[in-house]
């Protein structure tokens, strides 16, 4: 789909709901076959858990070329907010189980019209605290948002660029991650910063790693597993 033929979706109010209704499918879909995958799990593994940043991370490609390998589930699930986390915790983290969790979750709230950082470190704060009661021994890490790119779009279609980065902006992520870090730590949890590699010299995601600006390829993914593995 163009960027053009995307734009005029979002647009359309009909079109519009019919890609929500849509999204919404491909999110039920996933869940189910996790549910499924869930039941072949061993416990006290690696997990990485999410919204599509983490449902795209090729962690177990990426590792072929280790040495000692290791045993990491994915349950990122694209278009996640972290109220949706909230709902499918069961699902998603406490039935595997795992000794080590891997968070990436909060860039689509980021990215909605009406953000509003206290709301999404209240909905992160109950995400923690429910596998802190949960899960008392596994170990937590909270990742740092990724960069983004809104420089991408600018030569295709101004509009679409002004609607896609008008909150997903790296001033957000930024002052998100600060808070991030503070919620961590207040949690004994650590926050980690895997983007090292990943941005230009004007601090955006450099533009061969991305997309469409947000999104990542697995070049961009290869310097974030780099980063990754003294955490593994």
């Amino acid at each position: 789909m163009s960027d053009k033929q995307w734009f005029e979706m979002l647009e359309n109010p009909v079109a519009n709901e019919v890609m929500q209704a849509f999204f919404k499918f491909q999110k039920e879909e996933k869940l189910t076959r996790y549910k499924h995958l869930n039941q072949k799990v061993r416990s006290g593994q690696i997990l990485f858990v999410g919204s599509s940043l983490m449902e795209h991370f090729p962690i177990n490609e990426l590792q072929q070329t280790l040495e000692d390998r290791y045993i990491i589930y994915n349950r990122g699930v694209g278009g996640f907010l972290t109220t949706e986390l909230l709902s499918h915790m069961e699902t998603c983290i406490f039935a595997l189980e795992p000794s080590k969790v891997f968070i990436n979750i909060g860039s689509n709230d980021i990215g909605s019209p009406d953000y509003k950082r206290e709301n999404l470190i209240v909905n992160y704060e109950k995400i923690l605290q429910q596998i802190k009661e949960r899960l008392p021994r596994c170990m937590v890490y909270v990742m740092a948002y990724y960069p983004v790119n809104a420089e991408v779009h600018k030569t295709t279609n101004e509009n679409l660029n002004k609607e896609l980065f008008k909150t997903r902006n790296n001033p957000n992520f930024l002052e998100a991650n600060k808070s991030l870090a503070i919620l961590a730590e207040k949690h004994g949890y650590e926050f980690i910063n895997v983007n090292e590699g990943l941005v230009d010299s004007a601090g955006n995601l450099k533009e061969n790693f991305t997309v469409e600006g947000f999104h990542m390829w697995p070049n961009a993914y290869s310097v974030v597993f780099k980063n990754l593995l003294k955490y593994l």
